[in-house]
């Protein structure tokens, strides 16, 4: 079995083009769902992990990467819901497992509460809790809309260092190469659907296996979140990786996978 890349490519469904990348191609099927601003491509380093052990496809969410993008588009969350189940059935995926990031975990909530999916389980990486009447999420809108400007006109893995500090030289150069195809207009929807939109509300709806890993240094997810989580869905499995930020497998690659462990295909 191999982690590599085996192919990119582009399926027409939910009434949008979906571009994916495929790693693996053995194991138990998995869609890796990436957040607000990370192209599939930028998840490379994790998919050829995971495809170790399982069949993974990453998407490009609409309105960033190879996907669908432009002005009429819906960008809620909603829709990106609906492009997930939709592309699991143009697959023929049987009962896929759902790993989310942020943004992408959102949307493995609200595509699995939805029922209208087969969906093994779903792994929610340090999404925002934020909603109406809830504290804000911690990262601000500019960070985004000024590092996608700038990246519109052309920025290098130095200028990108100024908004990702921590990052390694290889992640920065990947996400000034892409960070142009993540269309503003859907960033800030996104962003201000992270406050408009209780997740919350999905939580007992989810039928499946769930696993919540919260981001030790991320400010996202407080004690109090993982208790409220856990009163609406008690099934759940919360983990930590206590020494990484939101990003985690960029600032604890070992951490992520250990905290993980086999959940997807236990």
């Amino acid at each position: 079995m191999t982690g590599k890349l085996l192919y990119g490519a582009n399926l027409f469904a939910n009434d949008i083009r979906q571009h994916y990348l495929r790693y693996g191609g053995k194991g138990h099927p998995v869609i890796l769902i990436p957040g607000i601003t990370s192209p599939a491509v930028t998840w490379g380093f994790v998919a050829e992990r995971l495809a170790e052990r399982y069949d993974v496809y990453v998407t490009d969410v609409r309105g960033r990467g190879l996907s669908s993008t432009g002005p009429d588009l819906d960008y809620g969350l909603n829709s990106m819901a609906e492009d997930v189940i939709a592309f699991a059935q143009a697959l023929n995926l049987d009962s896929p497992a759902l790993l989310g990031h942020s943004m992408g975990a959102r949307i493995a909530i609200r595509a699995s509460a939805s029922g209208r999916a087969s969906f093994s389980r779903i792994a929610l990486i340090d999404p925002p809790v934020s909603g109406p009447g809830r504290r804000p999420y911690p990262s601000k809108l500019p960070w985004y809309v000024d590092s996608i400007r700038l990246s519109v006109k052309g920025i290098d893995a130095e200028g990108m260092r100024t908004f990702c500090p921590t990052w390694t030289d290889e992640q920065l150069k990947l996400r000034a190469e892409w960070l142009h195809t993540c269309y503003e207009p859907a960033i800030v929807t996104a962003f201000e659907d992270f406050h408009k939109d209780d997740i919350f509300a999905d939580l007992p709806k989810l039928a499946r296996p769930a696993m919540l890993m919260v981001a030790g240094r991320g400010g996202v997810i407080e004690p109090v979140d993982e208790d409220e989580v856990r009163s609406l869905c008690p099934t759940i499995e919360i983990v930590r990786v206590p020494n990484a930020g939101h990003m985690i497998p960029w600032d604890d690659f070992e951490g992520f996978f250990g905290a993980l462990g086999d959940f997807l295909s236990r």
